[in-house]
């Protein structure tokens, strides 16, 4: 990916103006002008700023934010493949199924063993004759049922590594494994990349270094869409320049949907997120064709933060975000200019 960098450091007085010096000669100081001493004619200029501007355009390299290589936790027959290359699961989602009959027998007879643990120990309890039953004995049945626990902890342990489940939310990858396969720990799955958002890990040359700041917003362009370009946000910086290149890294974060790219819009005080098209860009605002109507809030900030149906609110806020008829979208809506 081509990223483009524009740091503004510092802004620097452009003022014309008249230097004076002072010097000390002789020990003796400058005396004090006279009352009566007569006003001088200058001719006066206003100082004002202006930001020193550097570019700075790199190659940068994106990674999902989250990825993993998913292996089973053991060893079996392969009764049920539950996805397709390209999926999206949710965390959680049963991926792989292998086959388990015995740990489900497993799992009944460590529950059998426990209900019966629990009837003895029942049982005691309404023998009401003092000294019928010994304190040992008592005391082996509440042992016999804590070891029975632990074993059916065991055994469910042992069925639930028959299934193999999505760690986090993302889109799965391709996957050589079909149902009557036998697999083992070392048995690739397929890959799985949460890549709603990109991590982008570009390298910025030395002259840079303290000039940029996390939360800066920079230019992300695809070598595979040269005509597109996303905005990107500063995350991490590091801390030290290479001695061999004089440069240091900089990670950015594009946020970048599965269908292409979109924008938080504020739907009744919730975020909405609205798919669009870039159209241009120009003077630091963006052209975009989008269901969105003139007056309607997107969200500028803490998009990172935010899902689909997320309550949202602006700090010290006094009015209502959604409007007093909720915010309005679009289907194939007009152009509108987003900063």
């Amino acid at each position: 990916m081509k990223v483009s960098v524009t740091t503004r450091t510092r802004s620097y007085l452009l003022a014309l103006a008249a230097l004076a010096l002072t010097a000390c000669q002789g020990g003796e100081e400058s005396a004090p002008a006279a009352r009566s001493e007569r006003a001088v004619q200058i001719v006066p200029h206003q100082v004002s700023f202006v930001t020193e501007t550097t570019r700075v355009e790199a190659v940068g390299t994106a990674r999902a934010r989250t990825t993993a290589t998913i292996y089973p936790e053991t060893s079996g027959e392969v009764t049920k493949v539950n996805f397709d290359a390209g999926d999206r699961v949710e965390t959680g989602e049963v991926l792989v199924q292998l086959e388990a009959r015995a740990e489900r027998l497993a799992v009944r007879q460590a529950e059998v063993a426990l209900k019966d643990a629990q009837r003895l120990i029942d049982r005691y309890d309404r023998v009401s004759t003092p000294g019928v039953i010994a304190g040992n004995e008592l005391d082996r049945a509440k042992a016999a049922y804590d070891a029975a626990e632990i074993e059916l902890d065991i055994a469910q342990d042992a069925l639930e590594r028959r299934t193999v489940r999505a760690p986090f939310t993302g889109y799965v990858g391709l996957t050589d494994i079909d149902p009557g396969a036998r697999i083992t720990t070392d048995t690739v799955i397929t890959r799985l990349d949460d890549r709603d958002v990109l991590y982008v890990d570009f390298p910025a040359p030395e002259q840079t270094f303290g000039r940029v700041e996390t939360g800066d917003v920079i230019s992300i362009e695809p070598f595979s869409e040269p005509d597109q370009h996303y905005q990107a946000e500063i995350v991490n910086i590091d801390s030290s320049i290479d001695t061999t290149t004089r440069a240091y890294t900089i990670r950015a974060a594009i946020v970048w949907g599965g269908d292409g790219a979109f924008l938080w819009a504020v739907d009744n005080g919730r975020a909405k997120r609205v798919s669009l098209t870039i159209v241009s860009r120009e003077e630091g605002y963006v052209l975009v064709k989008a269901g969105l109507q003139e007056g309607d809030w997107i969200i500028e900030e803490g998009v990172q933060k935010v899902r689909e149906g997320t309550p949202v609110e602006t700090p010290g806020q006094t009015q209502s975000l959604a409007g007093p008829g909720g915010t309005r979208h679009a289907e194939g809506g007009p152009t509108a200019g987003l900063p």
